[in-house]
């Protein structure tokens, strides 16, 4: 049995749904896709915390580990700490060659799809 309630189910399973979503339209719309694939990893992003916990506890617990620039054996945290570096990366650079920003970014959500549908037992897909 998963150990999730459902408010914070709910809140993965949309934050994964608009990711997905916001990455969709970055394919479509070229010239917002800067700002799309930014906010679709944020939402990734938001979906993996609720589904691990508490994401404000979650996000303390990141940056504190990646400004303190402490060795991280645990492979949990050592992804969301690569997720933090990539957003910080991708906010830096938001125009830098957009084809591989969108590849690294596509990968990011399908590996925080495969997280939250593990921990939530519910699939995302997109409709429309």
């Amino acid at each position: 049995m998963l150990m999730m309630n459902d408010y914070r189910r709910g809140w993965a399973l949309r934050y994964l749904r608009e990711a997905k979503a916001e990455l969709a339209a970055a394919q479509k719309t070229p010239y917002m896709a800067p700002s799309l694939v930014f906010e679709a990893l944020r939402k990734a992003q938001a979906a993996i915390y609720y589904s691990l916990g508490e994401p404000t506890f979650i996000a303390a617990i990141v940056h504190e580990t990646l400004y303190t620039k402490q060795f991280v054996e645990d492979p949990i945290l050592r992804f969301l700490i690569e997720i933090e570096r990539s957003i910080q990366q991708i906010s830096q650079k938001p125009r830098s060659d957009s084809e591989i920003v969108m590849k690294q970014v596509a990968d990011l959500v399908q590996l925080a799809s495969e997280i939250v549908e593990l921990l939530t037992g519910e699939s995302v897909k997109l409709t429309g």
